[in-house]
């Protein structure tokens, strides 16, 4: 019975929180989504970028 009592009283806290939030709004999201993307995007651009390099040298000076 006690057990039943810690969770009850713990969703009613994090009900409470929840409340609490300032949840972001759906434009706001969609921007922050986007931003995130690009990012990610030019973070693979790059590091695909430096693959090609490093096997370009391997393969021209390295490997023969």
């Amino acid at each position: 019975m006690q057990l039943l009592t810690k969770i009850t009283n713990f969703l009613r806290e994090v009900r409470l929180e929840m409340k609490k939030v300032n949840w972001p709004t759906r434009q706001e999201t969609f921007r922050y989504t986007v931003v995130v993307v690009a990012a990610s995007a030019a973070v693979a651009f790059f590091l695909g970028g430096l693959d090609v390099f490093f096997q370009f040298v391997l393969e021209r000076f390295v490997i023969k």
